[in-house]
């Protein structure tokens, strides 16, 4: 198996504008894997540190070129003649170089995007789809691939919408379809519905953060009513 050559990273936008971490792994074999490093919108205080700048002229302190320089300048040259077979064992040795129990030095957007990246250039030197090299690093035994149901989120309240709601996703799951494909139409005509629903009310059709509607609605239950409405139709 190839072993890892280095390290880039870049500062980048994620949909919302905001910064992240792109990270980008070169193996000895001449294969390479990039990764984004996905961003919420809300961030619990028991999650890992999203390492940022705090640099208020940049981005309004939400920079990540100190997570950019600890992927190429610390991880690179750590795990640079690694095998990138063992997926597991390359992120325990990241973990171990933080060092700390929230990944508060290196940063969990840094950690992150190397693991992906480096995953991603494996999967490639191997030939196969990135969930089939997981699969083997991990040590799953063979079994029959079986999709999970889709689950769609199709109204956006807390931190991802202006709509007063408490609760920040309202998701359906079209369970019982015959197939995956099946249960993404199930879902996606639900969702052409509410929004025939909301402006049949004159309710606002514009999104939130996670492409769910975000209509002002006086209460969660409202909300779950329109759902139900929704399904019934």
């Amino acid at each position: 198996m190839p072993r890892l050559k280095a390290l880039r990273a870049r500062e980048v936008l994620d949909s919302r504008g905001v910064p992240t971490v792109e990270a980008e792994a070169l193996l000895d074999s001449g294969h390479r894997g990039r990764a984004i490093v996905p961003s919420g919108a809300s961030t619990g205080e028991h999650e890992a540190i999203e390492l940022r700048d705090g640099d208020p002229k940049r981005f309004f302190g939400k920079g990540v070129l100190a997570a950019v320089r600890n992927v190429a300048e610390v991880l690179g040259p750590e795990l640079a003649g690694r095998e990138v077979s063992d997926q597991s064992a390359i992120d325990e040795a990241m973990i171990r170089l933080d060092g700390t129990p929230n990944k508060g030095r290196l940063g969990a957007n840094a950690l992150l995007g190397a693991s992906m990246a480096i995953s991603r250039a494996a999967a490639r030197a191997a030939d196969v789809p990135l969930y089939e090299h997981l699969r083997r690093t991990y040590g799953v035994s063979d079994r029959e691939y079986v999709l999970p149901a889709p689950m769609l989120n199709v109204l956006n309240g807390g931190r991802h919408a202006d709509s007063g709601l408490d609760i920040q996703e309202f998701m359906i799951v079209p369970i019982g379809a015959a197939s995956f494909a099946e249960a993404i139409r199930f879902g996606a005509q639900a969702y052409q519905t509410l929004k025939r629903l909301l402006q049949k009310r004159k309710l606002s059709t514009a999104v939130g953060d996670e492409g769910g509607f975000a209509p002002r609605l006086k209460s969660n239950e409202e909300a779950l009513a329109l759902l139900d409405e929704t399904l019934r139709s």
